[in-house]
């Protein structure tokens, strides 16, 4: 359960401040989090370089040079911090973000050499791996945060009933397109990289692509649904997808 306190603001370094807004993976928290991250968008402080979102709160990252100080007493950090403060005076909080949620739809082939852990995820929570893939694709998902790696979702609103602890050992190398599950999450690796995530099975599409206008499939808010597709359908959406990335 997520536990929601006034914000509160850390000196991460000399060009970064951290705002918090509450422990827990939690909609309604993301909803504060990505509120404000609209109000930071249109009336960004002077010297405002990008903002990281998390579960919990968002990260500021800014030039010091162009910070403008009001008090010559405050330090740089302290004068972003009173910027961000007025800016948190003017946000109303909700229950839901104010803009259209991008709904997604990801194919999955389960199980077999695409998910090698199905079987132990079933297993650790005495169900058929059947009802694993059933109770991953019944429900719309949200996409919390993109971290670890480009493009990777950390995704929230998994049913607990096939919650798995992350492997005790790492793979080194876990394929591009993998679905996975850690703890009460789930996610897809976006490319080839180490990972401890539990492997349910693999999309075609891909989700990290340089040549894309926005090169990340999901963002941060976006509304996730998996649909379990035959190894026949994976194989023409993934010669789709190569086609349309060498085009």
């Amino acid at each position: 359960m997520a536990v929601y306190k006034e914000a509160e603001f850390y000196e991460l370094s000399e060009r970064a401040v951290t705002v918090k807004f509450g422990d827990g993976i939690d909609p309604k928290l993301h909803a504060r989090v990505s509120q404000f991250m609209q109000v930071i968008d249109e009336q960004p402080f002077r010297g405002y370089v990008e903002a990281v979102p998390s579960y919990t709160g968002i990260t500021f990252f800014y030039n010091p040079l162009k910070v403008i100080k009001t008090n010559n007493e405050t330090t740089i950090q302290q004068q972003v911090i009173v910027e961000l403060k007025e800016r948190i005076d003017q946000l109303e909080y909700a229950t839901k973000n104010s803009l259209e949620a991008n709904k997604i739809e990801i194919p999955v082939l389960y199980g077999g050499e695409y998910g090698p852990d199905l079987q132990e995820v079933a297993h650790a929570n005495g169900l058929l791996t059947d009802e694993v893939i059933q109770l991953h694709s019944e429900r719309t998902y949200l996409v919390y945060m993109i971290g670890f790696a480009p493009g990777f979702p950390f995704i929230g609103g998994m049913n607990e009933r096939i919650a798995t602890p992350r492997k005790s050992k790492p793979r080194e190398k876990v394929p591009a397109g993998s679905v996975g599950i850690a703890g009460h999450q789930t996610g897809v690796y976006p490319m080839a990289t180490p990972g401890g995530w539990q492997l349910i099975g693999q999309t075609p599409l891909k989700l990290f692509d340089v040549n894309r206008d926005v090169p990340s499939l999901l963002q941060s808010g976006d509304q996730v649904t998996f649909k379990p597709i035959s190894k026949d359908a994976f194989v023409e959406l993934k010669e789709r997808s190569e086609k349309s990335h060498d085009s």
